[in-house]
């Protein structure tokens, strides 16, 4: 494909991001590559000046700029067709797929998957090989199920929704529009609900129900409980990576990002557009506001306020923990000092 069909197929992405185009040179692209491994005949793209050095040797045909003059030029000079844009990242994510497109079968029924009579079936659904599908569920059309998921009764899926291989969908859930639940998810299982008792723990039954809302994506081996009254929900468009804990009766906000290894303990509520980087832990009934990030291995044990940046364990303000750190580092300095400190005061008396 040619560098300008790139551009023109891109289209209205491209005029949303202040697009500038070189062309001086029309290059033809047989795919895409990171500007590190760019070979002749892909495209690739930098964030920043701070990679300037990488527009000197990448051997790239095409490359999405950022709306940097200099980066520009240096491109030019070497005979590299550019794009600039406000955001090269996200332009250069449209352009991935211009190239490519994930697998989605054709719509069929495998005569292997076992379907309770009771099941509504939408149109154009691909169902694949040992899927268990039981009472009373509804989906909608054109959703696709892999091989050996396993949905229980009274489940509700949306329309276009993908369930990647082995995952499980339990009682009650309801899965929205265009979400996507990757192999080995658990959606709607048991929360860890147990009362203790004079002879022990007494379990308590977990009757309430799992909600994932449109666009929402959930990675591998990730679980997302339901509790034991009320429901656990997921607000539209939040992407959660593999090795997530969700646990029961959580509310997790609009366009939040979550990454892996994160465990929210019960009734947790974040808000929207939340970030949570790798592993942070978010103790029981916590507040999160909208827009706030915990930085990666944040240990979060009380409520955070909305468009706050908190690092650490227990987590502060990340202003405040670069400072702590900065001082961290020199704590063997600090202590010796402070020792010289009380051999001078002993010396005096």
């Amino acid at each position: 494909m040619k560098f300008s069909e790139v551009v023109q197929k891109l289209g209205e992405a491209a005029a949303n991001n202040s697009l500038n185009l070189y062309k001086d040179c029309d290059p033809n692209l047989t795919g895409l590559a990171p500007i590190e491994e760019a070979a002749a005949g892909t495209l690739s793209y930098i964030e920043g000046a701070k990679f300037a050095s990488q527009v000197g040797t990448t051997q790239a045909s095409a490359l999405i700029l950022p709306q940097a003059e200099t980066l520009q030029t240096q491109a030019q000079s070497r005979g590299i067709a550019w794009i600039a844009s406000s955001q090269p990242r996200l332009l250069f994510a449209q352009a991935i797929a211009l190239y490519y497109q994930p697998f989605h079968p054709a719509p069929e029924i495998h005569p292997s998957a076992v379907i309770h009579p009771s099941v509504e079936l939408g149109k154009d659904i691909y169902i694949g090989a040992h899927v268990v599908i039981q009472e009373d569920v509804v989906i909608s059309d054109r959703v696709c199920i892999h091989p050996n998921v396993v949905i229980y009764p009274e489940v509700q899926i949306g329309d276009r929704t993908v369930l990647h291989a082995n995952c499980t969908i339990h009682e009650r859930s309801q899965i929205g529009a265009d979400c996507v639940i990757h192999s080995g998810a658990v959606i709607g299982g048991e929360g860890f609900g147990f009362v203790p008792s004079p002879t022990g723990w007494v379990k308590m039954e977990q009757s309430g129900y799992t909600v994932l809302e449109d666009g929402v994506e959930v990675g591998c081996n990730s679980t997302i409980d339901r509790p034991a009254v009320g429901e656990t929900r997921i607000g539209e468009n939040t992407k959660i990576d593999n090795l997530v804990q969700i646990g029961h009766g959580c509310q997790v906000g609009a366009n939040c990002a979550i990454a892996a290894h994160v465990g929210l303990a019960g009734g947790v509520k974040i808000g929207n557009q939340v970030i949570l980087a790798g592993q942070v832990g978010i103790a029981n009934q916590v507040k999160v506001g909208d827009g706030a990030v915990a930085s990666a291995k944040a240990g979060v044990h009380s409520d955070v306020q909305p468009g706050t940046i908190v690092s650490g364990n227990p987590a502060i303000p990340h202003k405040i923990f670069l400072k702590a750190s900065a001082v961290y580092t020199r704590l063997p300095e600090i202590y010796q000092t402070l020792k010289q400190l009380q051999r001078s005061l002993i010396r005096e008396k």
